[in-house]
């Protein structure tokens, strides 16, 4: 790809388009008097639940038909492919939550309930309430699709798979559109109290510390592989740089698929046909770096915005579910924070600022994430290959 190729898809993504929101709504929240702030946060407020309206829908959406399609490829590969993708996510995101009860006590972080102007009220409310409520939504995604396969219902399941076609559409079409808006209205609110610029170099170290949790997990996933495979892991993960590029610049797991697979068909250890399945079924269902992103960043949020970190009970319920979430979200750019917004306004009390700012740091780092996970996949298969004693007889050391 030429350079000029480059630097247009960089000025046309997602992540551009927020870099310059977050700018527009530092300077607008500066610059703001008490009257122009009221207008931003009745903008904020009606994007603010117009998001919040498509959440259980994303939950819906997604899930059942991740569930539904245990059923296409039934098998022991599938199924222990999907247990170690659970256990990684949810693994990933507990050594994030040690390391944040560890590390973020000692950032020196001034909450924001110690800034010092007030946001005005909104000059009207609007409210669009919700279809269901978050947990209602995982629940009847669960049954649902646990239905259709008990009963085989084949119209159903391609109903399904309509249906996520069709909310996809909705989420790239409309929330995606709008979510620059309300960064950027979110990010003047925060300009105006007095609190982003003060916060800004603690984000800059969060994402450092986050980048570097990716790489311990990275190594601990591959030692695992390399154990289980009695095989040497840099067989598969001296292949993976192309990827893990590729995957710095689409920041979509999907989007990579096909970089991932030519890399992970250079490892001698891997079995072709597990390789290829295993590889392809990660692409959405693997998920480790943004889960322990996301994990890391709703901490810090939470001690930035209301002045302690959540509660290790509820941290531990948002864990275990959004392992679940993580299979089940959709592997394009910011897809496993955008289906996972219900649960962190349902357990861990987020605001629409909480959620915004999650969004946005999130979106900061969404690559490295990205890079992290397709990554993470060749472990994945290394694993699978060896729990099946599946490896090459030719590599077998």
């Amino acid at each position: 790809m030429s350079d000029a190729k480059v630097k247009k898809s960089f000025l046309n993504s997602l992540l551009f388009k927020l870099i310059i929101a977050i700018a527009i709504g530092i300077f607008l929240g500066n610059i703001a008097n008490e009257g122009a702030i009221q207008v931003i946060s009745t903008i904020k407020n009606i994007l603010s639940n117009l998001i919040n309206y498509i959440v259980p829908i994303i939950i819906l959406a997604f899930i059942t038909p991740a569930i539904v399609s245990l059923n296409e490829s039934a098998g022991r590969v599938l199924s222990l492919t999907l247990i170690i993708c659970y256990l990684s996510s949810v693994g990933a995101a507990l050594f994030s939550f040690v390391a944040g009860t560890a590390i973020i006590p000692h950032l020196n972080i001034v909450s924001a309930t110690e800034a010092g102007k007030k946001i005005p009220e909104i000059l009207f409310q609007m409210d669009i309430p919700s279809i269901m409520p978050v947990m209602t939504a995982l629940v009847t995604a669960i049954l649902f699709g646990l239905a259709v396969i008990w009963t085989k219902s084949e119209t159903w399941a391609n109903l399904l798979r309509e249906f996520n076609n069709m909310v996809l559409e909705i989420v790239n079409r409309v929330i995606i559109k709008v979510l620059p808006f309300y960064i950027a209205t979110t990010f003047a609110e925060l300009s105006y109290e007095g609190v982003i610029l003060s916060q800004f170099p603690v984000f800059l170290k969060v994402i450092v510390i986050v980048i570097l949790g990716h790489y311990i997990w990275l190594f601990l996933l591959y030692a695992l592989g390399g154990m289980f495979s009695k095989t040497n892991p840099m067989e598969v993960l001296k292949y993976y740089p192309p990827a893990y590029v590729t995957a710095l610049g689409t920041m979509s797991s999907a989007a990579t698929l096909s970089v991932s697979l030519q890399c992970s068909r250079k490892a001698k250890t891997l079995d072709p046909k597990i390789r290829d399945f295993v590889v392809s079924l990660c692409s959405n269902t693997h998920l480790c770096g943004s889960v322990l992103t996301e994990t890391f960043f709703v901490m810090i949020v939470s001690q930035v915005l209301y002045g302690a970190l959540p509660s290790t009970g509820n941290m531990i319920l948002f864990i275990l579910l959004l392992g679940i979430f993580a299979i089940g979200a959709p592997g394009v750019p910011g897809g496993t924070v955008m289906a996972s917004l219900g649960l962190i306004t349902s357990i861990l009390g987020f605001d629409a600022t909480g959620t915004a700012l999650i969004l946005s740091i999130f979106a900061l780092q969404d690559s490295f994430g990205t890079a992290c996970n397709i990554t993470g996949d060749g472990a994945i298969a290394l694993m699978v290959t060896g729990l099946l004693g599946k490896v090459p007889k030719e590599a077998r050391s």
